[in-house]
């Protein structure tokens, strides 16, 4: 059984969809969480439900790519638990353009998020894990990441995340500090809920098992991960997908 208590966790865009689900399993597992997000509304609502069952968790208002916020979640973090145990950057977005028709706002705004956003939170994160000599960062990078139509700026900023979750491994493995990325595949959520019905059909019937996956199928790689039970495991690239490549 995966134990993570006495652990501190950050959860990135945990609101809601698979950081909400990543966010909870956690805590269930004994993870003191902070929930981060955007929306006050959200995180608090969130941070309600998992207080309500007796689980230990707050919230922090943040967006991923002001540095000064990441910065500050971290530092805060760590002086009022003592420690910073868990990392997971799971905030994104998606502005999907075909490339001779994107703008270049679409670009930044992705980058800035997905990208930078990551790099706003581990970097802070690897100097309080440095000094503890400890820790555990977790990156949701995307299948997407090897090219996809019409997301040019997305699969860009997940392919930099698996180039910044890999370097980052190699930095800090002599201080116990494991670095990995999780790349989902089709996961069913409010997003791709919101998709025609063709294009749900056209993706599940990519999948040889037949169906999208849950939240909490990668919450449930992310708890291993983020265990001693994981401890020799460092700069992999693991697919959630139900076996589709795309």
């Amino acid at each position: 059984m995966i134990n993570l208590t006495g652990k501190s966790a950050i959860v990135t865009g945990s609101g809601r969809g698979i950081g909400r689900a990543i966010a909870v399993k956690l805590a269930e597992l004994g993870a003191a969480v902070t929930i981060c997000d955007i929306s006050e509304e959200i995180a608090s609502a969130t941070v309600s439900e998992l207080r309500q069952r007796g689980l230990e968790a707050d919230y922090f208002v943040l967006d991923v790519a002001d540095a000064d916020a990441a910065r500050a979640l971290i530092e805060k973090t760590a002086e009022k638990r003592g420690k910073l145990d868990i990392l997971v950057n799971n905030a994104g977005i998606n502005r999907d353009a075909m490339l001779h028709k994107m703008e270049r706002k679409q670009w930044d705004e992705v980058i800035a998020v997905n990208l930078t956003g990551t790099y706003n939170t581990m970097q802070p994160a690897s100097i309080q894990m440095r000094e503890q000599k400890s820790g555990r960062i977790i990156n949701i990078s995307s299948s997407s990441w090897m090219g996809n139509i019409g997301q040019a700026n997305y699969a860009a900023s997940k392919a930099g995340v698996i180039g910044l979750t890999k370097t980052a491994s190699r930095e800090l493995a002599k201080y116990n500090v494991t670095v990995n990325a999780i790349c989902p595949g089709f996961i069913d959520t409010d997003m791709t809920r919101g998709v025609p019905d063709k294009v749900w059909d056209l993706m599940i019937s990519k999948i040889p098992m037949g169906r999208a996956g849950a939240p909490e199928d990668v919450a449930n790689l992310i708890a291993f991960l983020a265990s001693d039970t994981a401890s020799y495991i460092t700069g992999e690239v693991i697919n959630i997908g139900g076996g589709m490549v795309l």
